[in-house]
C-alpha cells in the first residue's frame, strides 16, 4: 500500500480511481475507495477463486473478525456489539423486521426521510401489524421546534391508544444534506422509552462517532460512503441489552436463531454443527449470510490504514472534509446569490449545527409555484419541476463529466454538495460557474430541459 502523507486536494487524486477527466462532486451517494484498498480487495478475491473452500469455509471468518474489531475501535464500541450489513437500508430493514411489532404498537420516523427506508417501513406494515406516524417538517426549522414536532407526534399516537416502540432517524439527512441532531433524539428516545433505530447511512468517516457515549438502541452506517471501503459494506450496532431481538438476518440463513419458547421447534434449527462456538449467537447471527461476496467487509483494515498513513488520520479527514463543505457551500451560493441551507435561528457569528458534516445543501435561484417567488431568478411550476432538475443533473453528466443531485424541498430547488480530501475550493468555484449557467439557460427556457415535460 502507498503510505506517503499525501496533502488534501488535487495532489491526493493519485491515490484514487477516477476518469482523469471525471470530477467526483458527489461520494455521498455511493462513496469511493482508493487503489490501495482496491488491491487489498483483489488479493481478498483472488485468494476465494484459487482456492474456493478453504477460504469461504476457513479463512474468510477470520478475516472477518479483524475487520470487526477494527470498525468497533473506530466507533468506540465493544467488537462483540458490532456486525457487517450490505447497506444502512439493510440494516434498519433487518432491525424492524428482529422488532417483530406486535397489534397496537407503532413506529415514528421523520421527513425527510431516505426514500427506502420509508418504503420499508410501508412493506412491513403491509406485512405485520405495525403503525407508523410521520412527523411532518421542511427544513429549514430549529431543533427545539423539531423535537416539539416530535413530541407532539408521540402523544396524539399514545392517545390514540398506540405504544410507540420505536423511533427511526438520521445521523445526517441525505436530502436536503445536512446533520441531523441525532443525539438529542437519542437522548429524547431514552427519556421517552421509545427504541431508537438509527439511520446513521453517513456517518461513520464523516463525523466522530461515540457509541459508548451516545448509546443509541440500534445504529447502522455505510463503510463505503466516507470510510473508503470498496461497496457495499456497512457495520451495524446492537448494544448486548438489545441483542436478544436479533434472532435472523434478511435473508434468514446459517445463523437464525429460532424460538426457543416454542416446544415444537426441531432441535436441527437451533444447533448448527459447523458454527463457531466462541462467538456469540448475535456474532454468529451475521458471519456467514448465504453465498455473498463479503470482501468488502473484510477491507476495513486496509482503508483505516489509508486514512492514517496516507491522510493522516481520522481527525483529519474528517477536519478537512467539513471545512471544505462548509466553504464550498458558501462559494456556491455566492455565485448563484443564493443562501446555503441552515438553522433559520442563527445569530450573527453562531455556528451552524447543521452545517458540521461533509455534506451542504445551497438552494438554486429557481422557485417551484404556481405564483411569481421573490427572489427566485424564474419560478417554474410543480409540473415542469421533475424535467428541469433532471435536465440539469443529466448535462451535468454528459456535457460537464460530474454530478450533484439536484431536488427539490419545499418552494425551492436545490442541489447538494460532497466534500472530499481529493477535492479543493476551486473545484466548488467549477461547479458553482456552471449551474449558474444552468440556472440562466432555465430562466430563458433555453436548453432541452422543457422537451422532458412530455414524459414527467
Amino acid at each position: 500500500m502507498a503510505n506517503e502523507l499525501t496533502p488534501f486536494g488535487k495532489p491526493m487524486l493519485k491515490h484514487w480511481l477516477f476518469a482523469p477527466s471525471y470530477k467526483n462532486l458527489n461520494n455521498g451517494s455511493f462513496g469511493a475507495h482508493p487503489a490501495a484498498v482496491r488491491d487489498a480487495q483483489r488479493a481478498f478475491i483472488d485468494q476465494a477463486d484459487g482456492r474456493p473452500d478453504p477460504y469461504i469455509r476457513a479463512l474468510h471468518a477470520g478475516h472477518l473478525e479483524k475487520a470487526r474489531v477494527a470498525v468497533a475501535e473506530v466507533l468506540n464500541a465493544p467488537k462483540d456489539e458490532c456486525v457487517f450489513v450490505k447497506n444502512a437500508t439493510t440494516g434498519v430493514a433487518t432491525v424492524m423486521y428482529n422488532l417483530n411489532f406486535q397489534s397496537g404498537e407503532a413506529v415514528v420516523y421523520f421527513e425527510p426521510v431516505y426514500g427506502a427506508v420509508e418504503k420499508g417501513i410501508v412493506s412491513l406494515q403491509e406485512h405485520s401489524n405495525l403503525q407508523s406516524r410521520k412527523v411532518h417538517f421542511q427544513f429549514p426549522i430549529t431543533e427545539d421546534e423539531l423535537e416539539s414536532r416530535f413530541r407532539e407526534v408521540v402523544r396524539k399516537t399514545r392517545e390514540e391508544g398506540l405504544k410507540v416502540r420505536a423511533a427511526v432517524f438520521d445521523t445526517i439527512v441525505s436530502n436536503p444534506g445536512c446533520r441531523f441532531p441525532f443525539e438529542r433524539f437519542i437522548a429524547i428516545c431514552r427519556e421517552e422509552g421509545i427504541l431508537s433505530v438509527i439511520d446513521g447511512a453517513h456517518g461513520i468517516g464523516q463525523i466522530p462517532l461515540d457509541l459508548n457515549k451516545l448509546q443509541p438502541d440500534f445504529l447502522v452506517s455505510n463503510c463505503h460512503k466516507w470510510l473508503y471501503t470498496p461497496r457495499s459494506c456497512a457495520v451495524l450496532y446492537v448494544p448486548k441489552r438489545n441483542q436478544h431481538f436479533m434472532r435472523t438476518t434478511l435473508p434468514t440463513s446459517w445463523g437464525f436463531i429460532s424460538d426457543l419458547s416454542s416446544p415444537e421447534t426441531p432441535r436441527s434449527l437451533l444447533d448448527d454443527p459447523n458454527a463457531v462456538k466462541e462467538k456469540t449467537p448475535f456474532e454468529g447471527l451475521f458471519e456467514f449470510v448465504a453465498t455473498s461476496d463479503d470482501s468488502a467487509y473484510i477491507c476495513v483494515p486496509a482503508a483505516l490504514k489509508f486514512r492514517k498513513e496516507v491522510c493522516g488520520g481520522e481527525d483529519a479527514v474528517m477536519s478537512y472534509c467539513i471545512n471544505l463543505a462548509i466553504e464550498a457551500a458558501d462559494v456556491v451560493a455566492n455565485i448563484l446569490g443564493t443562501d446555503v441551507l441552515q438553522e433559520p435561528d442563527l445569530k450573527p457569528g453562531e455556528v451552524s449545527n447543521m452545517r458540521q458534516c461533509a455534506l451542504a445543501t445551497v438552494r438554486l435561484p429557481i422557485a417551484v409555484s404556481d405564483e411569481p417567488v421573490a427572489g427566485a431568478t424564474v419560478t417554474i411550476s410543480p409540473n415542469e419541476a421533475p424535467g428541469v432538475f433532471s435536465w440539469i443533473q443529466t448535462t451535468l453528466m454528459t456535457e460537464h463529466d460530474t454530478f450533484v443531485p439536484v431536488f427539490r424541498h419545499g418552494p425551492w430547488l436545490w442541489t447538494r454538495l460532497s466534500a472530499q480530501t481529493f477535492l479543493d475550493k476551486s473545484d466548488f468555484e467549477w461547479l458553482g460557474g456552471i449551474l449558474r449557467d444552468l440556472c440562466e439557460q432555465v430562466a430563458k427556457k433555453e436548453g432541452k430541459w422543457t422537451a422532458t415535460l412530455a414524459v414527467h
